[in-house]
């Protein structure tokens, strides 16, 4: 079982869209919504499926997806019954938050930018600081961070024990009462099932280039080339090397990001590469929030990052020009898929 497109486009999305399936219903009249774990493997992605990717004792199934989908939406995981984890991951938003920090509990800001949760089946580790090495572990740290949801795991699972709908679907799901680990597993094997892989960009490696004009061919180009050297970070498929980077937003005092983690002076300043997929629809940008739009990212490579001696060398000056910089963002923009930031099988 896997999930996305297949190499070629023998397997389109538009057709796994369309297929049946043994989700919930749709809108009214339009019948069963396809289900969320599908099986095919977007192209340029790793041939090794997301649901291979699973933890054994964490399969990827509907039932867990779905399961862990109406806990992602569900208010009540929170201290005060006001925030969920959908409060900070927007689908519209690529699953991230339009402010530059989010606000939890009691309106508490956080240090970082909620960052999109796209195409992770595929990821190795998580979180800006990569501190949590699956989703199952990631998933209870905003439930409890206090300045997220603030909720113990004890306290949130005898919430959901309360509800008998949700005692079924604990049972179905994992064969038994709802719990701290089932609770985990079941939102990680929601945010595995969120796949995006139906923009022009996509198209354009299935070798569709009807969306795919001379803009954004340009623009690959550049991507693609020494000169800008974004794909070192950025391969193409992927669009992330899972790597850990510092991009020049270091500056004397700030957030010192994967140090805080391994404890190493190499590792100063350094945060997740991201990866690219609908990034036009997830601004701001880094780990901070402190870029609003594409165009200020583009401007900071350009300028070769705020200049801190703990930047990685490869970040340097490129001269772009203003035509070469509208390439760029044309291409970045190109990366949006419009039928999953408005994808019903998301919602609540």
């Amino acid at each position: 079982m896997t999930l996305g497109l297949s190499r070629g486009g023998a397997v389109g999305l538009t057709a796994l869209l369309l297929s049946g399936g043994c989700g919930d219903d749709g809108p009214a009249g339009s019948g069963p919504l396809p289900p969320l774990v599908t099986d095919a493997i977007p192209a340029g992605f790793p041939a090794r499926a997301a649901a291979a990717r699973a933890p054994a004792e964490n399969a990827l199934t509907e039932a867990r997806a779905q399961l862990g989908k109406r806990l992602f939406f569900d208010e009540r995981l929170s201290r005060t019954g006001e925030v969920a984890c959908a409060s900070c991951h927007r689908q519209e938003h690529a699953f991230a938050d339009p402010d530059p920090v989010s606000r939890g509990v009691d309106g508490r800001l956080g240090q970082r930018n909620a960052p999109a949760l796209v195409n992770l089946a595929w990821s190795e580790s998580f979180l800006w600081d990569g501190r949590a090495a699956t989703l199952e572990e990631q998933a209870g740290m905003p439930i409890e961070h206090p300045d997220e949801m603030g909720l113990s795991l004890a306290e949130a699972v005898a919430r959901v024990a309360g509800d008998d709908a949700y005692v079924e679907a604990f049972a179905d799901a994992y064969g038994g009462p709802p719990g701290e680990e089932p609770l985990r597993q079941a939102i990680a094997s929601f945010v595995r099932s969120i796949v995006s892989a139906d923009s022009p960009y996509d198209r354009h490696l299935r070798g569709d280039d009807t969306s795919f004009g001379d803009a954004e061919r340009r623009g690959e180009a550049l991507f693609l080339s020494e000169r800008a050297g974004c794909f070192h970070c950025h391969p193409a498929g992927r669009l992330t090397n899972e790597g850990f980077f510092n991009n020049g937003t270091y500056l004397d005092g700030g957030d010192v990001g994967r140090q805080r983690i391994t404890g190493r002076t190499g590792d100063l300043g350094k945060f997740k590469v991201p990866g690219l997929r609908n990034i036009a629809a997830s601004a701001p940008y880094m780990h901070d929030g402190s870029l609003a739009t594409l165009e200020d990212v583009v401007d900071h490579y350009d300028r070769g990052g705020l200049g801190h001696v703990s930047t990685d060398p490869q970040i340097e000056a490129l001269g772009l020009s203003p035509d070469e910089k509208a390439d760029l963002a044309a291409f970045l923009r190109s990366l949006t898929d419009p039928a999953f930031l408005d994808d019903p099988r998301y919602r609540p």
